[in-house]
């Protein structure tokens, strides 16, 4: 029987021990899971009167090319109002095109980290949230940027991004903090290739995604007979980094004990593989990043001190995209560009009135739920520009909401920036207790909207304003406005 307030997800995947680990997994994070072993059993669970309560279908795509996709198509047509997530291990864009084409929501590749498997059902079966991206394969159509090739003019971006430059060429860790999908990894990947370590590749270790028990053995490697299972010798990701840079993504996630360990290798750099005595010499750069506010872990006691000062030579925090909006245009084409690059996409170009829906929207998944948003419309697009029709679900959130407020409790910048961008083209002249705003706040707003409509051209903007360009500029500061409002 179904517990009470949970909600209710069908798996099909062929492999028991696999249903067994989503299951647990899923049920840790209030999911109910039913179990087919092949599509012909999700169809008789889906027609039963059982199957009126799946909220969600997450399928593994253990099916190749036109069966797999058939498979697909069946269960959209039986349950088209289902958001139907594939999981696979393959990493091709091809296939991701072809599953989303077929009526896949959402496209995850294995091995799935637990935090990414629940956000994705979450964002999946939550009305308030864009679900129906494509995430987290489109994040696979990045290739590494250089400092100068990364998209972004506002002020508390361009300053991390200065930071971090500055960082890169010593040795010193650096630490990232940042929401998620904020382009942490874009940054420390930046880091690693402007360093004089960038000749060799950046070794990534995504810290939430690795069993408790198996972190040590990821990190550190092991010994044949370390321990149950360990049938051969394993390199720890330290060894395979040493001379170049080692990503810790997600080091808020590490147990305590693993901490200590971690400290004690960037303190000696000395690594010890589990079952040996033999001291392992390496030099490993190591750059950090956590979505959470370490800081506030260390109060918490969830994370050493003496490990977040190691860490924290270098702090480089990252604003999300709700704070630097009037980057989305740029971005947008740069993304639409990156993605045209992948095997059966083409090139397309974005209306204005598709930016003015994506200028709405609050992005609390940022740049990452941005390029998926992007890469689903590029997959199902027919012509030759993507419209504000190719966003359904973007507009439809919009509609409802403010753009950051339902995710995050601090607004853009200020209620004014809300109300501007809410109901822009037009600026609102009253406030919530329904009495006329101050001047100073619609004079922002005009400024800010003048801005984003001539897309950050200052010389137009002012013009278009009757105001000089050394005016324009005094009142961005004294308003504190950025010019990449």
């Amino acid at each position: 029987m179904r517990p009470d307030a949970t909600r209710c997800l069908l798996l099909i995947d062929d492999e028991p021990a696999q249903r067994r680990l989503v299951t647990a997994i899923c049920a840790r994070a209030g999911w109910w899971v039913m179990g087919a072993p092949d599509i012909e059993a999700a169809t008789l669970l889906l027609q039963s009167e059982e199957g009126r309560e799946i909220e969600a279908i997450l399928l593994d795509h253990f099916l190749e090319g036109e069966e797999g996709d058939e498979a697909i198509r069946s269960l959209r047509v039986l349950r088209p109002e289902l958001p139907l997530l594939v999981m696979t291990a393959q990493t091709s864009v091809a296939v991701a095109v072809d599953a989303m084409r077929a009526g896949a929501n959402d496209f995850l590749v294995k091995p799935i980290a637990p935090d990414r498997l629940i956000s994705a059902l979450n964002i999946a079966t939550d009305r308030r949230r864009t679900g129906r991206e494509l995430r987290p394969l489109s994040e696979k159509i990045s290739k590494p940027l250089a400092f100068d090739e990364i998209i972004g003019s506002a002020p508390k971006f361009r300053a991390a991004l200065a930071v971090a430059a500055k960082a890169a060429r010593a040795r010193v860790s650096v630490l990232v903090e940042g929401e998620s999908g904020s382009g942490k990894e874009v940054i420390a990947q930046a880091i690693h290739t402007a360093s004089p370590r960038g000749r060799k590749p950046m070794i990534t270790v995504n810290c939430g995604a690795i069993p408790a028990n198996l972190v040590e053995s990821v990190l550190f490697g092991h010994e044949k007979g370390a321990f149950t299972g360990a049938f051969d010798r394993h390199i720890g990701r330290f060894e395979d980094a040493d001379g170049s840079t080692l990503f810790l993504d997600e080091i808020g996630e590490l147990p305590l004990d693993t901490q200590v360990k971690l400290l004690r290798v960037l303190e000696t750099g000395e690594v010890q593989r589990l079952g040996s005595r033999i001291v392992h010499i390496v030099d490993v750069r190591i750059i950090a990043a956590t979505n959470r506010k370490l800081k506030e872990e260390v109060a918490a006691g969830r994370f050493r001190e003496d490990l977040y000062y190691r860490l924290n030579v270098v702090h480089c925090d990252i604003p999300p995209l709700r704070d630097r909006a009037s980057d989305i245009p740029m971005l947008a084409r740069h993304l639409l560009a990156r993605i045209a690059e992948q095997p059966g996409m083409r090139h397309l170009s974005i209306t204005d009135d598709a930016l003015e829906v994506l200028l709405k929207y609050g992005w609390p998944g940022n740049v990452r739920q941005l390029q998926n948003a992007l890469f689903r419309a590029a997959v199902l697009c027919e012509g030759n520009a993507l419209t504000s029709a190719d966003f359904p679900q973007i507009a439809q959130e919009s509609q409802f909401k403010r753009r950051a407020s339902d995710f995050h409790s601090a607004g853009l910048a200020g209620a004014s920036q809300n109300a501007a961008l809410e109901h822009a083209p037009g600026i609102t002249l009253y406030s919530a207790d329904g009495h006329m705003r101050p001047l100073e706040e619609i004079e922002a707003d005009v400024i800010r909207l003048a801005i984003g409509h001539y897309r950050g051209r200052m010389t137009e903007v002012a013009r278009r304003l009757g105001i000089g360009r050394s005016t324009l500029y005094r009142k961005l500061g004294e308003l504190g406005i950025s010019d990449a409002a």
